[in-house]
């Protein structure tokens, strides 16, 4: 870029960065600031108290704690429920404090997969951004997603192209993908005899498919992610109390990586359209083949037959074929494809393009 910009990132207001609450959506973020503020971008990042990026080494990055009750999380309401605003909600104070400080900034980037920030971006003098982090789950947000679109073109961004078409028809988006620091990651050319399943442990993950087909074919399974539902974590473990697993809790990057990459392979299980999936490119960086549903994110990440398996939705008797085919498949073909494909240097790259074009199109939009 020809000139430093001055960005203010809006986290997900569901819990505290560092904490796991957040998912996939933590990674992404972490990582796209310390490619950034490596660029040379000055950054700062609104997130709930508590917030941490231990990750991020630029000095150009900053974090600006806000206080507030944190948010009800998307996935666990229904199509059509109402707008869910606490009274002191930490995702208005954020907000709050984005309309405030707006003319210190180029450009305004939301990172919430929630109503608010949507219906907010027409009162904004700054241009805002909103990097959506799911697939579609209300009908609210749904049309939120679409009025801003409409209204406002190539404001939108999302990791696939199978996540974007879940909303609206015709709602524009710009397909911007993820990445990992493949620096952190150390490739593993043999493997034990274990599988690892990483994610939020909550219903739509399908946790209790990759323990079924570990109990069918008598191969450990590794879990690691924060219990986000923990009566569906207890359902799962007296539903299969002879089952060969093991629960690991919610990693840290190192720790992960360091467990990820001694696994057979990587199972993914989604009963819901997966956005992206990042760790299935974790898995990949380590040299781990992925097994995963054919729905959502994972089948524009995985090729199979060289990186991994595509299985029938919920078909448990699936997961267990493509386990029996593991070893066919080429450990240097999955850390080849995250080093082509997934890099911090793509993903800058990718996400500056965005915003550049974001503030071209505003420039010419905006009176003399």
């Amino acid at each position: 870029m020809a000139s430093p910009l001055n960005l203010l990132l809006l986290s997900t207001p569901v819990g505290p960065l560092g904490s796991g609450l957040g998912g996939g959506v933590e990674l992404t973020l972490t990582n796209l600031c310390q490619e950034l503020g490596q660029r040379g971008q000055r950054l700062t990042v609104l997130a709930p108290m508590g917030s941490e990026l231990p990750d991020v080494t630029s000095p150009q990055v900053t974090i600006q704690p806000v206080a507030g009750t944190l948010q009800p999380t998307a996935h666990t309401q229904e199509r059509d429920c109402e707008v869910l605003l606490p009274g002191d909600g930490v995702l208005p104070a954020m907000w709050d404090y984005a309309r405030r400080q707006q003319q210190q900034y180029d450009l305004i980037v939301n990172f919430a997969y929630d109503w608010l920030p949507f219906y907010l971006t027409p009162f904004f003098d700054q241009p805002v951004a909103h990097f959506v982090t799911m697939g579609s789950l209300t009908t609210a947000m749904d049309r939120a997603i679409a009025t801003v679109a409409n209204q406002f073109p190539g404001r939108i961004g999302v990791y696939t192209q199978t996540q974007a078409e879940t909303f609206l028809p015709g709602t524009a988006c710009e397909v911007l993908g993820s990445a990992i620091d493949l620096s952190r990651y150390r490739f593993c050319p043999e493997p034990g005899a274990a599988l690892a399943w990483m994610g939020r442990i909550s219903p739509e993950k399908g946790l209790e498919d990759a323990i079924a087909a570990a109990e069918t074919t008598g191969c450990p399974l590794k879990i690691m992610g924060k219990i986000e539902n923990p009566a569906y974590w207890q359902q799962i473990q007296q539903q299969y109390p002879n089952a060969p697993i093991e629960y690991l809790g919610f990693l840290g990057t190192d720790q992960l990586q360091a467990v990820l990459g001694q696994c057979r392979a990587l199972v993914m299980t989604p009963r819901w359209v997966e956005a992206f999936g990042n760790v299935a490119i974790e898995a990949l960086a380590c040299g781990v083949p992925v097994i995963a549903y054919r729905r959502g994110g994972p089948t524009e990440i995985i090729r199979p037959g060289e990186t991994g398996w595509l299985v029938e939705p919920d078909s448990v008797s699936g997961l267990v074929e493509a386990i029996s085919k593991i070893d066919q498949l080429d450990r240097w073909a999955c850390r080849r494809q995250a080093e082509q494909d997934y890099s911090l240097t793509a993903l800058g790259d990718r996400f500056e393009q965005w915003f550049q074009a974001i503030l071209g199109r505003r420039a010419k939009t905006v009176p003399c």
